[in-house]
């Protein structure tokens, strides 16, 4: 006699195979994940019942990973810069983002609706940067300052393949009466004072040390990075410059035809909400995009935050850096690195 399945066993089954079949593919940047998934990955997973598979690594890889798979995507959504999301949109690999499918998407500051242009991309953070100093050593009011002789050979800057490296170079160039845009002239000065720049970092990370020990005194550096400094019993401070403070955001995308649409856009707007994005503002973990957050002036000194910071942003457009980051980086090879 063969033993029948209950109709109840049954539906538990089903139900169970539904579930293990909710999954979410995202691809994020590596840093603070413990603190991402408690602020943000596991809430959302208990709301809509379903799974977030995280994936993590830079860049180059994570981009890489969603044009190889572009026939049958691997990748649901994914966070990048500016310039990568215009990049993949340049390829085809990502779907527009219909704003009337985001309930949060006029909570949005204006530059982060729709940031790459045709709802390819929603900004989710904003990032400023401007140069950390030593107080009681030197005083930066320019960005120029970066080559003057006060912080001669105690001065540290970007590589040119950073996120930095862009930002600092192109407001060098504003401090020197330039537009911003055309950069090969202060890729030149820079190269010409290659032997006073104690290092041209890669990481934020590689200027604590550095700093602490007063073999730098003055760098430019992301407003994420300035707590490490900040929490310091050393006189560091954030500067003001007179051509004011650089900036950026990195936005959200969709892959195309990945199936997996309604979900994604799901993710998206919980992340966009008021409440999401105030619990990682607090977490010190991004700058919220959503201008309805509101944090104490003490979470507030670490974050990039607040509309008259972000519309007096300086942000480099991102067809800027895809059409001229070959030859910087060429330039800055033959001048700078040499």
């Amino acid at each position: 006699m063969k033993t029948s399945i209950s109709t109840a066993a049954l539906l538990c089954a089903i139900a169970g195979m539904a579930h293990a079949e909710k999954t979410l593919t995202i691809s994020v940047y590596s840093f603070a994940q413990d603190a991402y998934k408690e602020a943000l990955y596991d809430p959302f997973e208990e709301l809509c019942g379903c799974t977030l598979v995280v994936e993590t690594g830079n860049s180059v890889e994570r981009m890489a990973k969603i044009e190889a798979n572009a026939a049958d995507p691997v990748i649901d959504m994914a966070v990048l810069s500016t310039q990568d999301a215009l990049g993949l949109a340049q390829k085809g690999l990502i779907a527009p983002i219909d704003p009337a499918t985001l309930t949060n998407f006029d909570k949005l500051y204006a530059s982060a609706q729709d940031p790459i242009g045709g709802h390819m991309a929603v900004g989710y953070t904003y990032y400023a940067s401007s140069i950390v100093y030593r107080s009681d050593l030197v005083t930066i009011e320019s960005w120029g300052d970066l080559l003057g002789e006060a912080v001669k050979g105690r001065v540290a800057l970007p590589n040119i393949t950073g996120t930095q490296g862009p930002l600092t170079l192109m407001m060098l160039d504003k401090a020197a009466g330039g537009t911003g845009e055309d950069l090969s002239g202060t890729i030149s000065a820079i190269g010409a004072k290659a032997d006073d720049i104690v290092t041209f970092y890669s990481r934020s990370s590689e200027l604590t040390q550095l700093m602490s020990q007063e073999e730098v005194i003055a760098a430019p550096i992301g407003r994420f990075a300035w707590g490490h400094f900040k929490q310091s019993d050393l006189p560091f401070a954030w500067a003001e410059p007179k051509e004011g403070q650089a900036g950026g955001m990195n936005v959200m995308v969709m892959t195309k035809d990945n199936g997996n649409e309604e979900l994604a856009l799901q993710f998206m707007d919980y992340w966009l909400s008021t409440e999401v994005q105030t619990r990682v503002a607090e977490a010190l973990i991004d700058s919220p995009a959503n201008k309805e957050v509101t944090v104490s002036d003490e979470v507030a000194e670490n974050l990039t935050y607040g509309a008259d910071l972000i519309n007096a942003l300086n942000i480099m457009p991102a067809q800027t850096v895809i059409d001229n980051r070959e030859a910087w980086v060429e330039q800055w090879n033959a001048d700078v690195i040499r």
